[in-house]
């Protein structure tokens, strides 16, 4: 496009006079968009006015956007793996904070003769069941009680469990003593 060419160009679009269109174009070294630019600036021009088109839509068209939308909303709420694996993780974490602060307690006419955390008995019941459940046993017989320190709640109350227990394992020994006498 030629010199003269640009300037009726510009002059048309903007609505400025030849020498206007003219200096903005040698100002700007001919380039029509930075030229529209610089008449803008100069306040020559004013800048397009912004305007926006909506729609209104009928209530059916509504409602399937509205069922379109909420299973979008659902795939989005779908947990990854490396969010199963964070829960995993947390939960994880939360046990064996609890098997730390939980304590195991043996006593022994009244006296209390050991305190473990949970995780460690839990640990024993893993790799040694047969060796932990013979001593369980074993100081049930010998007037052992068990019980547990430091749960905040539980859905059963493990120390009334662990008391029945002992008193169950007092009533057999009785019942022993009770045959050998006779």
């Amino acid at each position: 496009m030629e010199k003269l060419e640009k300037v009726e160009k510009l002059r048309e679009k903007t609505g400025v006079s030849y020498e206007e269109a003219k200096g903005a174009l040698e100002a700007c070294e001919y380039d029509m968009l930075d030229a529209l630019i610089y008449l803008e600036k100069l306040g020559k021009v004013s800048a397009p006015k912004m305007s926006s088109y909506t729609t209104t839509s009928d209530d059916r068209t509504s409602e399937e956007f509205a069922v379109a939308q909420k299973t979008y909303e659902n795939d989005c709420k779908g947990t990854s793996v490396g969010d199963a694996f964070n829960k995993f993780f947390d939960w994880c974490g939360r046990v064996i904070r609890k098997g730390c602060e939980t304590s195991f307690n043996v006593t022994k006419e009244g006296k209390n003769v050991m305190s473990i955390p949970v995780i460690l008995l839990v640990l024993a019941l893993i790799f040694l069941l047969p060796l932990t459940v013979l001593l369980l046993v074993i100081g049930l017989f010998t007037n052992c009680h068990y019980y547990f320190e430091g749960f905040e709640s539980t859905t059963i109350d493990i120390n009334n469990v662990c008391e029945k227990a002992s008193e169950a394992c007092d009533n057999l020994k009785n019942d022993f003593k009770k045959n050998d006498n006779n």
